[in-house]
């Protein structure tokens, strides 16, 4: 079943794009420029409360091990329900299932601030609404993965993926600034309360797109649901590659966000405001990459574009770790941005337009459980390695897993290479 019950509002046929129209191809959609404000915008809290919180964990804790365990446990239900979201994902209105999800992260958000404000506020407060949250992620990261692909053409799909990337990274920006302003000016329940009020934003988005989803009627069992998703992906050439790719960059890639505020404050000597800034530096690189991705997404080999852009981030991840220098630091955090962009948008693209559209929310669940469960897993490992040997000693054991897998893919005979 396609999502669009009247399909995309599509703008009239015109010549051939430029490079600019080219890279924002996917805004001539009414609907798909609708969920971008949202999601920008409550994206943009999203970070603002991450920032903050990793800042008040640190100060609360003096501990790189709690830092990897709050972002454990925030991405941990993505291990947990993810799946089962899939299945959900592909036989409720998505909609309403994005909505639920909305609700949830925008209760813990006030629930931080009223702890917060009222001084009550424990580590194990922390812990326990961030897996809250990431459990209403685990059920709505499905269903908005389903939806995106409906808001536009076939063709037009890698471009909004690439924007979508743009609208989250240029909030992993804007984001950190925001909180490093904040936090300076108001001190981090404000930054909390933000972040719960960004949510209307999105929820409003919600309400006003035209599309639909009319899942099909089965009388399978949830479990029998699940278990046809990952038939299917086995059945679809290099899906299932696809998803160790996307395992293995967030498990060895995200950490160096999950340790950042350890290279701020311990390596360069840097307050809460140097930290934003570092944030923000891997989110210009992000955005960057994304505007390229988006103007080229057309282009062909794929798949060796992902393999390119992993082994360039494992050497630029080992750069990072091994720099004492603030200015080289800077450039390598830019540059890491470009090619984890790259990286993610490029594996989505080719997972989303390799799926059928009644099978989309469960192949999407599984690849994102791949995908994300890699990012919970990452951050607890790296932690520890952190903890235990040192933060440089543990990027560089993630660069060397990262660069391994590129190499393996590029001389064995796998699919993605040829995609």
């Amino acid at each position: 079943m396609s999502l669009m019950a009247t399909g995309p509002d599509i703008p009239p046929a015109t010549k051939a794009p430029g490079v600019f129209s080219r890279t924002f191809q996917a805004f001539r959609y009414g609907d798909f420029r609708l969920m971008w404000g949202g999601a920008f915008t409550s994206t943009s809290g999203t970070w603002m409360q991450q920032v903050a919180q990793s800042w008040l964990v640190l100060e609360m804790t003096g501990s790189a091990f709690y830092l990897g365990l709050v972002g454990f446990l925030g991405d941990l239900p993505i291990l947990l329900f993810s799946l089962f979201g899939g299945v959900v994902a592909d036989r409720l209105d998505r909609r309403k299932l994005l909505l639920g999800s909305q609700f949830i992260q925008m209760t813990c958000a006030f629930i931080l601030t009223a702890l917060v404000l009222l001084d009550q506020l424990r580590i194990w407060h922390i812990l326990a609404l961030v897996f809250v949250g990431g459990t209403g992620q685990s059920f709505g990261g499905p269903a908005y993965a389903a939806i995106i692909p409906g808001l536009v053409k076939r063709e037009d799909v890698p471009n909004a993926i690439a924007l979508n990337s743009i609208q989250f990274n240029l909030a992993r920006m804007v984001g950190p600034l925001l909180a490093g302003v904040v936090l300076a000016a108001a001190g981090v329940a404000w930054c909390f309360a933000l972040n719960g009020l960004s949510f209307v934003a999105v929820i409003i988005s919600l309400y006003l797109i035209r599309a639909t989803f009319v899942p099909e009627k089965t009388t399978d069992s949830v479990l029998t649901g699940l278990r046809n998703g990952f038939v299917y992906m086995k059945t679809q050439g290099p899906l299932w590659q696809l998803s160790v790719l996307g395992f293995v960059s967030t498990f060895c890639g995200i950490p160096l966000m999950t340790l950042l505020p350890v290279f701020a404050k311990d390596v360069f000597g840097m307050g809460a405001t140097g930290y934003s800034h570092l944030m923000a530096t891997s989110g210009a690189g992000a955005i960057t990459g994304a505007l390229l991705y988006a103007g080229f997404a057309r282009r062909e080999s794929h798949g060796r574009t992902v393999l390119g852009a992993q082994i360039a981030f494992a050497l630029l991840l080992a750069t990072f770790a091994l720099s004492r220098n603030l200015a080289l630091s800077y450039v390598v955090l830019f540059l890491a941005g470009v090619c984890l962009i790259t990286l993610f948008a490029t594996i989505t693209s080719l997972v989303q337009l390799n799926v059928a559209e009644r099978m989309r929310g469960r192949v999407m669940s599984i690849f994102m459980f791949a995908f994300r469960g890699g990012m919970p897993l990452g951050s607890l490992t790296v932690g520890y390695l952190a903890s235990q040997f040192s933060p440089p000693t543990a990027l560089l054991m993630g660069s060397a897993v990262l660069g391994l897998t590129a190499t393996c893919f590029l001389l064995s005979s796998s699919g993605v290479k040829r995609l």
